[in-house]
């Protein structure tokens, strides 16, 4: 079987794949970030136009499936913006990712040298030892909370630390007379006064200060906004608020897809990071969510996609790694690559991405991989740094590190 490609010069080009692309996507991943509806605002908001749906087999029923985009140098990637925590690419745990990713190389316009899928999740495509085409590199591990048994031995599993410190924290608020209260929004007429909140929250900290956070008028709030009400209307969007008397301190974008809730973004009030607002939240989700469960409810995952940090570990001592793949049309490419660099000894550069991949929040494209040409966007989830990073509970003695209300992982 064959790729046959489809250009995309706006999202509504997208649209008679839909279907398609969805029916894929169920089975080999059951992902919601990687639906369609995902997907669509995400090329609304930050395509270019150069994007092209890459279908393998029957365009009506693919096996696999990608978006991608050409870079530099005769250089491919996946399509990538920092919002979504995985690359757009869609193929079965079962079929290797090598003869899959060579029989597109060889679809696409010539001269195609290179072809780098990002950010792929090793929960579906484990990862393969490099031949002499096919080069994998770390990216980051990622963390996730499986709601099996009541949540009261889930919490006493947790650090003594975590349980102390929210303890303290709560006493603090009680003796402040402070009512606390967590709402879960998902119609989707909340959407849009939801996000005015989150707005503030982002604003409250280093976002603020540097005009990247969410906006009416900004890409970032036009892209939320469509695919939150989209997944509100299916009833498959959370947006957790958690208040100090009427006041939203801390929130949490979620949408969920069968059993698995993913957190997508996280924001916190500045000026309450002194009694962790985000982590207060999220004691009491997690019991929502661990009590829905225990009652029959369908969820049963919650993925955080994004680099596991200190904080990660107080909630769950669960990990995976998500990498990166880069498949060279030819075997002495990266022998070339290297003898060019006139570094022929750096073996780093043999298993960076070979591609140039559009990372777009809010103007800043995330960080490049080590000696490569690839600039792989941080998944939505994946590098920028959570609230509880910044306000979460600290170990004995450390001191809280600056305020960071951003998305659960990396540059979303």
């Amino acid at each position: 079987m064959t790729w046959t490609l489809h250009p995309l010069p706006d999202a509504d080009a997208f649209a008679p794949h839909a279907a398609a692309w969805d029916a894929l996507q169920a089975r080999v991943a059951g992902l919601p970030f990687l639906e369609s509806g995902f997907i669509r605002p995400l090329l609304r908001a930050f395509g270019t136009g150069a994007e092209r749906l890459a279908l393998h087999g029957d365009p009506r029923a693919p096996d696999a499936a990608a978006i991608v985009v050409k870079g530099g140098n005769g250089q491919w990637t996946t399509f990538q913006p920092s919002q979504l925590p995985l690359g757009a690419w869609l193929s079965a745990s079962d079929v290797a990712l090598e003869p899959l990713a060579a029989s597109l190389l060889r679809a696409l316009p010539f001269p195609a040298l290179g072809l780098g899928l990002t950010q792929l999740d090793s929960r579906f495509h484990p990862r393969a030892e490099d031949s002499a085409r096919l080069h994998g590199q770390d990216y980051i591990d990622t963390a996730w909370v499986d709601l099996r048994g009541d949540f009261e031995s889930y919490w006493e599993a947790r650090g003594k630390n975590l349980r102390q410190n929210l303890r303290k924290q709560q006493k603090k608020l009680d003796t402040a007379g402070t009512v606390t209260r967590i709402d879960c929004l998902t119609r989707p007429e909340d959407v849009a006064p939801a996000l005015a909140d989150y707005g503030r929250l982002e604003a409250s900290g280093w976002k603020g200060q540097e005009g990247t956070a969410i906006a009416p008028g900004h890409p970032q709030y036009d892209f939320y906004r469509e695919m939150l009400e989209h997944f509100a209307r299916l009833g498959r969007a959370r947006i957790y608020t958690y208040r100090f008397d009427e006041v939203v301190v801390s929130m949490d974008l979620c949408i969920e897809s069968g059993a698995t809730l993913v957190i997508l973004k996280t924001a916190y009030d500045e000026a309450h990071k002194a009694v962790s607002p985000s982590t207060l939240m999220r004691q009491l989700q997690f019991q929502q969510l661990f009590d829905a469960a225990a009652a029959g409810g369908p969820l049963h995952h919650i993925e955080f996609y994004g680099k596991v940090m200190e904080w990660h570990t107080r909630w769950t001592e669960t990990r995976r790694p998500i990498y990166h793949a880069t498949l060279y049309r030819w075997g002495w490419l990266p022998t070339l690559k290297r003898l060019l660099r006139g570094s022929p000894a750096d073996e780093a550069a043999t298993s960076a991405p070979a591609v140039e991949a559009a990372a777009t929040d809010a103007g800043a494209t995330a960080a490049s991989a080590p000696n490569s040409s690839v600039t792989p966007a941080a998944p939505a989830g994946s590098t920028p740094v959570a609230a509880d990073a910044a306000e979460g509970v600290t170990p004995p003695g450390a001191a809280p590190s600056g305020a960071r209300a951003e998305v659960q992982g990396a540059s979303r």
